[in-house]
């Protein structure tokens, strides 16, 4: 998809992709961490990149994409225009406002890296799990049957509701 240079498209992308993440059937957590991993794709493609097709600062586009392959693991990626610097993780100070996107991103994703265009693109990809598709982990554990809660009869309890009324 295409999202504007700038801050405008980011949050609109964020959408699309919770959306078709979740109709898709990825989980919860993947979706969460996808869309932080997209945010500062994102944010590091409009502050270090330039847009694509070489349109001045703020009116061209850098291009956001995701899959989910037939193994259940999740690549993001953004494209920019390239810009004069390599993406690296940076250590910022404590009080530093920025510098820690691709920190997050290597502690959220299983791997991540770049990837050259023919003309001067930056492909910055990262891949995490889909997670269990349609399964969180709460919705993996499964109550013990009554019967093997040691001390509860509910038989008797039924009964004195019965004795009441």
């Amino acid at each position: 998809m295409a999202v504007p240079h700038g801050p405008a498209g980011v949050g609109k992308a964020r959408r699309r992709m919770r959306e078709q993440l979740r109709m898709s059937g990825v989980s919860d957590s993947a979706i969460d961490d996808a869309v932080l991993i997209l945010s500062e794709l994102l944010s590091n493609a409009c502050r270090h990149g330039r847009p694509l097709d070489d349109a001045p600062i703020g009116d061209g586009d850098v291009r956001a994409g995701w899959r989910v392959d037939d193994r259940g693991r999740l690549t993001v990626e953004v494209t920019d225009g390239g810009g004069p610097t390599r993406p690296v993780p940076s250590t910022p100070s404590v009080t530093a406002k920025g510098g820690r996107g691709l920190n997050i991103i290597t502690a959220l994703a299983e791997e991540w890296g770049t990837r050259d265009g023919a003309c001067g693109e930056l492909t910055v990809w990262a891949l995490l799990s889909a997670g269990h598709r349609r399964e969180d982990f709460a919705e993996q554990i499964t109550a013990p049957p009554v019967s093997a809660l040691a001390g509860l009869d509910f038989t008797e309890a039924l009964g004195a509701l019965d004795d009441l009324a």
